[in-house]
Order: structure tokens, then sequence, then C-alpha cells
């Protein structure tokens, strides 16, 4: 930062003036007139003003505080997970002559070319993943990339052409047919689009049904089932028939079926695709709920770029049966691998998956606690800006102060720490940026944004949120 007082015998002039006269009679030549001062909502104003607003963040969002909150803490890392799935150059071909549409593609034609003159369908191509335990895995693609193809191979209705798919270590295409089975029955269930219910069952008998295939005992399936049943929203409609539900409890219904077999891993494919948008939300939001409950690890499969990003861990994209990214929602919507990727997320609700750190900017003025009033006066005034953050010596956040309280403090002879504002909007770096959109709208000045030891690391601006939406 640059401490040199440029105009020294100006301010020094000014500050014997300010003595003498009134504290809001600051002269011309140290109000801010730049083109470039920022707008009037980012300014901090008198203290009537701050009381108005201090009312107006009554209802802020969790994730937004006071400086002077202890703040709930929102980036605590998560544990390492141990791979659950792998899988290591997954290729799979419908069609006569797999050799000579292999050798095709491996010297570069494309799917179409290979297709063309062997008559051969490449539905996925050398594809290689890991999924960890306890994470939603959520692979999107437009139709005919190759993504229902490839969660059929995790469940065993696929067997791929070439590679290998591992769980816990084992190939699960080297199973025999008894651990294939058992493989099946225990530690892999699936969700259909069309839901797949047995309508001569009612709500109960449908969940219970896997259970009652494995021999388990009536009172305990039913147990089980009733558990899962009120769960996902169903309790009281135990005994209703598939029929007299609706498009979103049909759905509810065959998660719990699912469910009550407790999986390791829940294959969904396209599961709320055909749902209406509310009831596609309320879904979203139970799966996102129950997945938490249950620590279940799922492999969801979505045409919808919002849809994976709202739900996904990781999110792998596909184009002509071959994954081009796997990434965070995040870091895909930062950084996508081609032109393709950012096409493809081009609509996507980025407010959702971005963080305040990809956005925040760094203060310009900022001033220690140990400074003199003189010298906040002057940083502000050299940037054209009518406030300063303050902090201390390890660049832990103060508090603001404004350039009528630094002029308060000159005349009074006080320190800045006696006049600056504390009370004043915080949030994290790793915070959602949609979980501050509507502080930010009514804030009349930058949020803060410190990391969780309170470090001052930038501000976020109302223009920057805005940006996102």
């Amino acid at each position: 930062m640059n401490r040199e007082i440029k105009d020294e015998n100006n301010l020094n002039k000014y500050t014997q003036e300010s003595k003498t006269k009134d504290i809001n009679e600051i002269p011309d030549e140290y109000k801010i007139k730049d083109a470039n001062e920022l707008p009037d909502e980012y300014k901090i104003r008198d203290t009537d003003e701050m009381n108005k607003l201090e009312d107006e963040e009554k209802e802020k969002p969790k994730k937004v505080f006071k400086l002077n909150e202890k703040p709930v803490d929102i980036s605590e890392e998560e544990p390492e997970r141990k791979t659950l799935i792998e899988v290591k150059h997954l290729s799979k071909l419908y069609g006569p002559d797999h050799k000579a549409a292999i050798k095709l593609r491996q010297e570069g034609d494309t799917k179409a070319e290979v297709l063309e003159k062997t008559g051969v369908t490449i539905a996925l191509w050398d594809n290689s993943l890991d999924i960890k335990e306890g994470e939603i895995f959520v692979i999107i693609g437009l139709s005919g990339s190759g993504k229902s193809t490839l969660v059929r191979c995790f469940n065993l209705l696929n067997v791929p052409t070439k590679g290998e798919i591992t769980f816990r270590g084992r190939d699960i295409n080297k199973l025999s047919k008894k651990e294939a089975i058992e493989f099946k029955r225990e530690n892999i269930a699936m969700v259909f689009q069309h839901f797949g219910l047995m309508s001569h069952r009612d709500v109960l008998g449908n969940v219970e049904y896997g259970l009652e295939v494995k021999g388990m005992d009536k009172t305990e399936r039913e147990k089980i089932a009733m558990k899962m049943i009120e769960m996902v929203g169903l309790k009281g409609n135990e005994h209703k028939k598939i029929d007299k539900l609706s498009g979103g409890m049909k759905q509810r219904v065959g998660l719990a079926r699912a469910l009550a077999n407790d999986p390791d891993v829940l294959l969904m494919d396209e599961p709320f695709s055909a749902l209406d948008p509310l009831v596609r939300n309320d879904m979203q939001f139970e799966l996102l709920n129950i997945q938490k409950r249950l620590g279940t690890t799922i492999i969801f499969i979505t045409h919808d770029i919002d849809e994976a990003f709202k739900l996904g861990d990781r999110v792998a994209i596909m184009k002509d049966g071959e994954i081009i990214q796997i990434a965070t929602p995040e870091e895909m919507a930062t950084n996508p691998a081609d032109e393709y990727v950012e096409r493809f997320i081009e609509t996507a609700t980025k407010k959702n998956v971005i963080s305040v750190g990809n956005i925040m900017i760094k203060p310009s003025s900022v001033v220690r606690l140990k400074d003199s009033p003189k010298f906040a006066i002057a940083t502000m005034r050299s940037n054209k800006i009518s406030s300063a953050y303050v902090v201390n010596t390890q660049m832990k956040l103060a508090g603001v102060v404004t350039i009528e309280q630094a002029v308060e403090a000159e005349k009074y002879d006080k320190k800045i720490s006696e006049v600056m504002y504390r009370d004043i909007l915080t949030t994290t770096p790793n915070t959602m940026v949609n979980d501050v959109i509507s502080t930010a709208q009514k804030a009349r000045y930058p949020i803060a944004v410190v990391e969780d030891d309170g470090t001052f690391v930038g501000i976020v601006t109302k223009a920057d949120v805005l940006a996102t939406l």
C-alpha cells in the first residue's frame, strides 16, 4: 500500500481549517468528483442511514454476518472420500465388426464416419472416471451422448466392449452369475424416469418389494418400508393405489423403493424430467436432504445443466460417447474445458455455483488501526472513495471509516478506532453468490469478504453480484 501523502501542505491546511469550521464543510478540493467514483448505493452514509440499513438487513441470508458476530463454520473441509467405483478406458460398441470400428476410431475417424464405413455405432469410447463414496456424481449430455448407456454399465444391464468397471476394487464384469445377482440386489439400485411401479400393489407393497424378493420377514420389511415412505414425505399414503398418485408422488415411491434396499450406489436416470418444474424442484431438494441423511452414493443422469449444478458434487459432461470434462460445478462454470462445454453451460444459473471468492475484488482504500485520521483522509482522497476499510497489523478486518468520521477524528484528536463503524456486513470467499444476492441488493456499500479467522481478503459489490444473474 502506498502510504506517502503527496499533498502534505494542502492536507495540513485543510486539517487546521477543519478545527474551526463545521465538520460537514469539506472544501471542494477534498470532495470526490471523478467519474469513476463509486455509485451512491456503494457509499457509507451518515448514522441515520446506517441505522436504516441495519433494519433492512435483519432478514439477511444466514451466510452473511455482521463483523462482530461469530459466523457458522461453513467452510469446514470434508474428510477425504474413498473411491467406490472406478472406470478405466470403457467403450461400448453396437454392430457387426468391432475390430474394424475400433481401428478406424483409433486412427482418428469420427463416430459418424465409423458408423458410415462399418455399420458400428460407438455408444461409448475410452471413458475413465472415478466416483467417491457418499458423493452425488452427475452425468450430463444431450440425447445420444452416451450418458444412459454408461450408467447401465454400472448395474450390468450393459456389458462393455472394452475397459473395466471396478466396485471396491473388483471388476464387476468378472463376477460369477451368483455374485452378479448379489451385487445387483445388495449394492446397487436404480430409479427410472417413468417410475416402473406395479399398479396392482399399493405404495407400501411397491416400496417393500425388493425386501420381499430377498426373503425378509413381513414385519421387518414393512417396518423398513414405512421408514422410507416417511423419509420421502409420503406418510399417510402407504395404502394408496399407484394410479391415484400424482407424478411427483409416484417418483417418491420409486425413490423409497430403491432406498429400502439400503444400496451402496443409487442410479438415477433422468428421474425428474417428466415432472412439472415446481414438483421437480421439490424432488431435487428432497433428494439432497435424503442423501445427506443416508450418505448414499448417487450417480445421477440429466440433460439439464441447472439440475446438474444444483445436485452434483462433481459433474461429467458427455458428447458423442466421450466424457469431455469432469469437474465441480464451480470449476466447470468458471473454467470450461472447451467451447462445447462453454456453450453447454451458457444457460446455467451461475449464481448457484459461483462462489463469492470468484467475483470479489480487492479494495483500493485500506488503512490500519494505527494509522492517523490524516492518513485515512489522504488514502480516501487519492483513491477517490469516501470510505476505507480498517484492518489491524495481521490484516484482520476491524471496521469501516468514512471521510466524515476521519475528519471528525482529526478535528477532535481521536483515533480511527473511536469513530469507525464496526457493525458491518461480512461473508466468506466460499459462500455461493446466490446466498448474498438479497443482502447485496439492499446494501449501501460493498460486503466485506473475510476468511474464517477474520482475515480481510476482498469486497463484493452489488454490480459484481448482479453480473452473475
